[in-house]
């Protein structure tokens, strides 16, 4: 495999991914996990590698095929993985994942690498959405990557904070476990994502509320959508519901649970409004562990 010699890093040099990187690019990626994300698998690296994911699957399909690279020092050993590509449509660059150990000056050497491997006069995002190496984890926890934040920002990316990813032990709930306490909604299984869709429906069959939650992975669920609709809305539904869906993830073999919320809307945007969302999920004891990002080069 050809290896180049990065110019800002001259003891650093990046060369494409060999199979017999997949131990160190598994390391590499699950030293930056978050809390409630399981470990990366070599089945998800596999689908990563091959442009796939099942979250944001339409968005992958869209691509051409990703180059995956590794950066290496004088002695051979992988300090650093990038993938990228681009969008047939607008040609577009993508950096799609990154892992360094928030080492600046591998970041560094990654970002400068990817860059200049898309060679594009066009936009290059970057973390712009969900990969298979996580569970629906859509963009770059800033709190927990700032080498990787530092890195793009100085590079000429601008980022937006897009996502609030919370996370909820359900030992905390095992008392409702079970319970009737709350309306029971309608229970469906669901392909895409794999899981199950909640309906709540009022007497004459009207649709009240609805949730969606991701089958367990590693006992972690998600909840990837609830919602009220506004004639039913201050009637507590919201959080019967929510608490119907920590039963089916529970029952199901959930030890927690994870959300992630557009909470990016401007001012004066009612429909993109999360603050009722935001104010049920804290009360029903999820923590904010981080805050995710995108960006943007132009």
């Amino acid at each position: 495999m050809a290896t180049k010699t990065l110019g800002s890093a001259t003891h650093l040099s990046a060369r494409p991914y060999e199979v017999a990187d997949e131990t160190a690019v598994l390391d590499l990626v699950n030293a930056d996990r978050l809390r409630g994300q399981p470990l990366t698998t070599a089945i998800m690296l596999s689908d990563a590698l091959a442009t796939r994911s099942p979250v944001d699957s339409g968005w992958w399909a869209e691509l051409e095929p990703s180059h995956t690279d590794v950066v290496h020092d004088s002695a051979g050993k992988v300090l650093g993985v990038v993938s990228y590509s681009t969008r047939r449509e607008d040609g577009a660059g993508l950096i799609l994942w990154l892992h360094c150990r928030e080492d600046e000056t591998v970041a560094e050497a990654l970002v400068e690498h990817a860059l200049a491997s898309l060679n594009s006069p066009r936009t290059v995002h970057g973390f712009e959405f969900a990969s298979a190496l996580t569970l629906g984890l859509e963009g770059l926890p800033v709190r927990a990557r700032p080498a990787t934040r530092k890195t793009l920002e100085a590079a000429g990316f601008s980022g937006r904070d897009v996502w609030r990813y919370i996370h909820r032990e359900l030992a905390k709930v095992s008392d409702i476990v079970g319970s009737s306490s709350y309306p029971l909604a309608e229970v469906t299984e669901c392909a895409d994502p794999p899981g199950w869709q909640l309906l709540l429906r009022d007497t004459d069959g009207t649709q009240a509320a609805e949730a969606t939650v991701g089958r367990p992975v590693d006992g972690i669920g998600v909840l990837w959508w609830i919602s009220t609709d506004p004639a039913y809305r201050g009637r507590g539904l919201g959080h019967s519901l929510l608490e119907q869906c920590f039963d089916q993830l529970a029952s199901n073999g959930a030890r927690e649970v994870i959300a992630y919320v557009d909470d990016d809307a401007p001012p004066g945007d009612p429909k993109r409004d999360r603050t009722a969302a935001n104010r049920l999920y804290d009360s029903m004891g999820f923590i904010e562990i981080d805050r995710l990002w995108s960006f943007t080069r132009r």
